[in-house]
């Protein structure tokens, strides 16, 4: 490997390190990593505000750690990297079952 190609490797390590050092993206990524789920879901889950799971989320989606799709007027988030997907597995363990959450709006919980 030459040394850029090494260089660049070196680059998007710390990137992905980077991300995982955030708290609020890590319980994201946890939580993502069991299903998908909307930005309410999300918002029930770390109890804070719209805004601030928003901010978190469009941070991964342009790293390419998370992909997002739209069903209606619901915009639901998924983990797209499985480099981040084997970190978390090793780092918290198994992903746990999806649990409906008390309060939560989003459609699969208040079903």
């Amino acid at each position: 490997m030459t040394k850029g190609a090494k260089d660049r490797q070196y680059r998007d390590a710390t990137s992905v390190f980077q991300l995982l050092s955030h708290q609020g993206r890590l319980q994201i990524l946890d939580e993502l990593r069991k299903d998908e789920a909307c930005v309410c879901h999300l918002q029930t889950i770390l109890g804070r505000p719209q805004a601030y799971v928003s901010q978190q989320l469009r941070v991964l989606r342009e790293a390419g750690v998370v992909a997002d799709r739209k069903d209606g007027l619901m915009v639901y988030y998924r983990l797209a990297d499985d480099r981040v997907a084997l970190l978390l597995e090793e780092a918290l363990g198994p992903a746990s079952e999806r649990e409906c959450v008390a309060g939560c709006p989003c459609p699969r919980c208040s079903t």
